[in-house]
């Protein structure tokens, strides 16, 4: 598995499929990288997120971007065929999924857990489509803790 922190100093821009709070895409958009949020299941639904004087502006695309360099994914192990699939077509080096489950099970918007046999699946998914896999930390403390830019320079 990939270092997050040295994946996020190599990416400039992130497709967002789906999150747990406003918070991720809101918080990469203020480290500086360039967000595409595909909001819903309609394959127009997509958004970007972006500093502007200061302020996240959010501005609907309609499109996903021409290109990505890594896929983050607050959705169900069984879409991940789907989400790895769009990634490779958008060019995208890493899939980094987050559960939203704690290590004992337990829901938690903010967990990175999975139990042993679904953690194999996934990665299996996304190995097959040929995209290195992260499942932890929490995307948005991995990027705070780099510093204010996201690419470990403040």
């Amino acid at each position: 598995m990939p270092e997050p922190e040295q994946v996020l100093r190599n990416v400039r821009s992130i497709l967002v499929v789906d999150w747990p709070s406003e918070d991720v895409p809101n918080a990469l958009a203020k480290a500086g990288y360039s967000v595409a949020v595909h909001g819903g299941p309609e394959p127009d639904n997509y958004l970007a997120y972006e500093m502007v004087d200061g302020d996240i502006r959010v501005r609907r695309t309609g499109a996903p971007p021409a290109e990505v360099d890594l896929v983050y994914a607050y959705r169900p192990i069984d879409e991940l065929p789907a989400i790895a699939a769009a990634g490779v077509a958008l060019g995208a080096s890493t899939l980094w999924l987050q559960s939203g489950r704690t290590s004992d099970g337990g829901e938690d918007p903010l967990g990175c857990s999975l139990p042993p046999e679904e953690a194999r699946r996934a990665r299996a998914i996304v190995d097959k489509a040929g995209l290195a896999y992260l499942d932890r930390p929490y995307i948005v403390d991995a990027v705070r803790d780099l510093g204010s830019d996201g690419h470990g320079t403040t």
